[in-house]
């Protein structure tokens, strides 16, 4: 929620979530070529979003958590553009949309923590053009993870600990890697020491290792 509202306009916003939705570990919240009505704001739970290509792969095209915001996509069009599947048990708030661009018109905090919103998402769709275009695997995947924990620690998690809600291939097809060339990159990182990793859990031995993989090109 957008900082300093009064708390009339705070129930006002609580009104805006018109259900909670339970969705299961590998259940889809909406589809591509769905009709859009309403934004999701995740409450517990990983997601990630994909579309089908021609020739019927998936692929990925980002990863969600708790406390953010899902369903953008549909908002040029009134239809959602990819499918939105659960990767863990999740929970989400049904926001229709329509009613928060009534309640936008009205709370100005509102209308521009929603921008904010779209701002970062069309920054994260920016940087993972980036990521594709420009970089090798060892940077895509140093990239990945860093992003991965700033988010995670911005929800006050750990910024040296996370567990992988996605697998391998599902990392390769978001970075464009093919699945060997994943765990490869995994494996020297971790014969450099810069993490470890125990099934699914990283833990980061050297940030500073990481960041300058990356090095200037950081951004997905």
């Amino acid at each position: 929620m957008p900082l300093g509202l009064t708390a009339v306009e705070l129930d006002r916003i609580d009104e805006v979530v018109a259900s909670r939705r339970k969705v299961k570990r590998g259940e889809t919240l909406f589809r591509n070529g769905e009709k859009f009505t309403s934004l999701f704001a995740i409450r517990t739970g990983f997601f990630k979003t994909c579309i089908t290509t021609e020739d019927g792969r998936d692929q990925v095209t980002g990863f969600q958590m708790a406390g953010e915001v899902i369903g953008l996509d549909g908002i040029v069009n009134d239809i959602h553009t990819c499918n939105a599947v659960a990767l863990e048990d999740a929970e989400v708030c049904v926001m229709p949309f329509d009613r928060i661009e009534e309640l936008s018109r009205e709370v100005n905090a509102l209308q521009h923590h929603v921008h904010k919103i779209m701002s970062r998402e069309i920054v994260r769709e920016n940087g993972v053009m980036l990521l594709l275009g420009s970089m090798r695997a060892e940077e895509r995947l140093a990239a990945f993870l860093l992003n991965l924990m700033q988010r995670l620690h911005a929800r006050g998690f750990s910024q040296t600990e996370l567990v992988l809600r996605m697998t391998r291939e599902e990392i390769g097809s978001y970075m464009g890697l093919k699945l060997e060339t994943v765990s490869r990159t995994f494996s020297k990182f971790v014969e450099d020491g810069i993490i470890e990793v125990k099934q699914r859990h990283i833990r980061v031995l050297n940030g500073d290792a990481l960041r300058n993989i990356v090095s200037t090109k950081a951004g997905c």
